[in-house]
Parts: structure tokens; C-alpha cells; sequence
């Protein structure tokens, strides 16, 4: 077989849902067209998620005017935070048509790990927390090479890891016990905030990076002679983009405090720059990177990727890799919010509220297709749900009921996109 014949044979990286922003469109309106009719196609992308939130955000605004006040939106921020995270690790494995059953109390394990060296050692922060994510990485190459050599399928061997894992907190704090996590660094990602000029300068420099590189990649692909999107839509993307980033950072820039004459609490919590930061990262390795290239291919097809020459089981391996070191990082985060670490960290609906962020966002349980920003969008979600319903002092099971409904109609969209998808030929 010739390398031409391996090449066409393996699946293109449309999944990633970023090749649209390439189809030439001479105006505006030949792009709205176009959009129109990828979602006629089943190409939904982003918008079922962003109605419903917006949807949700309404509703609640409606029923209770402390919702949209910018006390309860950084908490909701915050409480998104652990959730973005981890469900940012579960897209690499849902990408594959995996699972991943332990990422939650993978994430616990390693909270303890960070917890202990910080306690027991008096270790840096840093130095903890690179052992935390250590040890998660060391997770997911058991994870992933069981499930890449042998064979096992990842249901099995994660749900495995879950029941073996909740062993290491119940064995080094004990049973009923827990950790203080009261690093000034650590536990200030959920409690301190991002001085507010330098929240502003952070703010600028978003825009205008992304201003700068958007429209320097529509000059690079209009003197090439490329498909490009419109300077029109361009223009609108880079002001939608203003809109929200600075929209936000002056909503959290004012002072919060539930008594403003006595104390100030003003400013990004500092978990917003860490999601956003993780956010473009992982962005930019699966839309720019090889590795990235590859993972959405061996979702699409693994026999036709292992054809064309991809090492289908590295790629498994460092999805799973990638989707235990994120579960870390959401730990930490966790017991930044809570202040200490459990026998229990990371169990519970943890693993199933981050399934239904990224599911709910957009990236799809038949592998092949799905983005970093799905976790965030996904998490938001989650997250509203529960602050919304906690402000109106709704029983709990009335959060489990409408999340679920939430989750079930999102896997509806997604089945029904990819019906659309087949019978277009896409």
C-alpha cells in the first residue's frame, strides 16, 4: 500500500469542528449560510450548550435576584473550577470512544499525595504539587497500557483503578480523618483574587492577543490564496470576544463584599487564569499539534489511523496519561474550595458530573469529536444548575433529577447530530 493510498485512508481531522473557520466566505452572509447549513448536516458545534446556559441563566436570574449579583457569580466560577478541569481530561479519553470511571477519585488520591508532602515533608508548593500530578500521571500509564497491550476494555480496567484507588486517602489519612489544605498558595486559588489592575492589564492582553493573531491569520491565508472566513466575521469574533472578556472582568473587579463600607472583595478569583490558561493550552495541542492530529483520528477511525502509519497505542496511552494528570490538577483544586482533603475526595457524583460537562458541551460518546472549550461550556452548566437551585433552597434530589434530564437530552442532540452526519455523508 502506498503512503498516498495509507494517507487518504485515514479519517480527516473535521471532528475537531475547527476546519470550518477555514471555508472560503466571500461575506458575511455567505457565512451565516454556510453556518446554516452545517447545522442542518448535524454540526451543532457549540450551540445547544450555549442556548442552554443561557437558558438556565434566565431562568434563575427570574427566580431569584441574588443569582446575577457578582458575589454568587465568582462563587459560581469557583465552583465550576474542579469540574472544567477534570471534565478537560475526560474529552481526551471520550475523543477515543473511552471512558475513564477513576478520574474522580484519581483526583482525591492525588489531593493526598500534594496534601501529605505539604504536612508530613513541609514541601514547597510547587514540589507538592508536581507530586500530585506525578502520581496521576503514573495512573493513567497503568490505565492506558492495560488498555492499549492487553486489550482490557477501559470500562473494566478503570472501574478497577476507581475501587483500588479510594484505598490510598482511607490508607494515609484514615478512615474519618483529613488533611488541612491550608497553603497560602494552594488555598488562595479559591479564596484570594487576581488584584484588580492586574486583572485588567491580564484582561487587555487576551483581546488583543487574539485580535493580533486572527487577523494576522486572515492576512497569512488571503496572500496565499487559502480559505479563509470573511473580514467581516472576523472583526464580529474578535468583538464578541471583547464583549465577554472585559464584560467579565468588570463585573468581578467590583467590589463583592456582602458589606462593601467594612471589608473589599474585588478581583478574579485566581482560578479563572488557571482554567483559561489550561483552556488554551489543551486548544492548542489538539488543534495544532500533531498529537492532536492523531487523537481525533484514532477516534474517527483507530484501524484506518494505525494504517496510515499513527501509533494508535501511544495515542491511547497519553490520552489516558493526560485525562489522570488534569484529574489531579482538579483535586487540588477541589480541596483548594473545601480546605482539606477526605477519605471520600474525589468519589461521590465527582466523575459524573465532569462526564456530563463535557458531554453536555458538545464533545460526542462515539469518539472523534470534541474541544476544550465543550468542559468549560459543560461545566458552566453543571454548575449552574446547582448554585441556581441551591439559591432557591430546592431538596437535593431536584439537582440530580434536572442535571440528569440535562445529560439525557444533550446525548439526544449528539445521537441525532451524528444520524444527520451519516446520512449526509459527513
Amino acid at each position: 500500500m502506498t503512503a498516498h493510498t495509507d494517507t487518504a485512508s485515514a479519517p480527516a481531522p473535521a471532528s475537531s469542528g475547527f476546519d470550518n473557520d477555514n471555508r472560503q466566505a466571500a461575506t458575511i452572509g455567505d457565512a451565516a449560510r454556510d453556518y446554516v447549513n452545517r447545522l442542518r448536516g448535524g454540526d451543532m458545534g457549540l450551540l445547544p450548550a450555549i442556548l442552554g446556559l443561557v437558558a438556565l441563566l434566565v431562568i434563575f436570574a427570574s427566580l431569584n435576584d441574588r443569582f446575577l449579583t457578582t458575589y454568587n457569580m465568582a462563587n459560581l466560577v469557583i465552583q465550576a473550577s474542579s469540574i472544567i478541569v477534570l471534565a478537560m481530561g475526560i474529552v481526551f479519553v471520550l475523543l477515543l470512544g473511552e471512558i475513564d470511571l477513576s478520574a474522580g477519585v484519581a483526583g482525591g488520591a492525588c489531593a493526598t499525595i500534594t496534601a501529605l508532602m505539604l504536612i508530613d515533608y513541609d514541601w514547597t508548593w510547587w514540589m507538592a504539587t508536581l507530586a500530585g500530578v506525578a502520581f496521576g500521571a503514573v495512573i493513567g500509564l497503568a490505565i492506558g497500557s492495560l488498555v492499549s497491550f492487553l486489550g482490557i476494555p477501559s470500562f473494566v480496567v478503570t472501574l478497577a483503578f476507581f475501587l483500588g484507588l479510594q484505598a490510598v486517602p482511607l490508607r494515609l489519612i484514615g478512615s474519618g480523618g483529613s488533611l488541612r489544605f491550608n497553603d497560602p498558595v494552594l488555598r488562595g486559588m479559591s479564596i484570594k483574587n487576581v488584584p484588580v489592575t492586574a486583572g485588567w492589564i491580564a484582561a487587555i492582553v487576551i483581546v488583543v492577543a487574539f485580535a493580533a493573531l486572527s487577523l494576522w491569520r486572515y492576512r497569512s491565508l488571503s496572500a496565499k490564496g487559502l480559505v479563509h472566513a470573511p473580514i467581516g466575521l472576523v472583526v464580529i469574533k474578535i468583538a464578541v470576544l471583547a464583549a465577554v472578556v472585559l464584560g467579565l472582568t468588570a463585573l468581578l473587579s467590583a467590589n463583592r463584599a456582602p458589606n462593601p463600607d467594612l471589608f473589599d472583595i474585588s478581583g478574579v478569583p485566581w482560578v479563572a487564569p488557571v482554567v483559561i490558561a489550561l483552556l488554551l493550552f489543551w486548544t492548542f495541542v489538539l488543534t495544532k499539534t500533531r498529537f492532536g492530529r492523531h487523537l481525533y483520528a484514532v477516534g474517527g477511525n483507530a484501524e484506518a489511523a494505525r494504517r496510515a502509519g499513527i501509533n494508535v497505542q501511544r495515542v491511547r496511552i497519553m490520552a489516558f496519561v493526560i485525562c489522570t494528570s488534569m484529574a489531579a490538577l482538579a483535586g487540588l483544586l477541589s480541596a483548594s474550595y473545601t480546605g482539606k482533603v477526605s477519605p471520600g475526595s474525589g468519589g461521590g457524583n465527582v466523575l459524573l458530573y465532569a462526564v456530563a460537562a463535557a458531554v453536555i458541551g458538545g464533545t460526542s460518546l462515539f469518539g472523534g469529536r470534541g474541544r476544550a472549550i465543550d468542559a468549560v461550556i459543560g461545566g458552566l452548566v453543571i454548575a449552574t444548575i446547582s448554585n441556581g437551585l441551591g439559591l432557591l433552597n430546592q431538596a437535593a434530589y431536584i439537582n440530580f433529577v434536572v442535571t440528569g434530564g440535562v445529560l439525557l437530552l444533550a446525548a439526544s442532540v449528539d445521537a441525532i447530530s451524528r444520524r444527520r452526519r451519516s446520512s449526509a455523508g459527513v
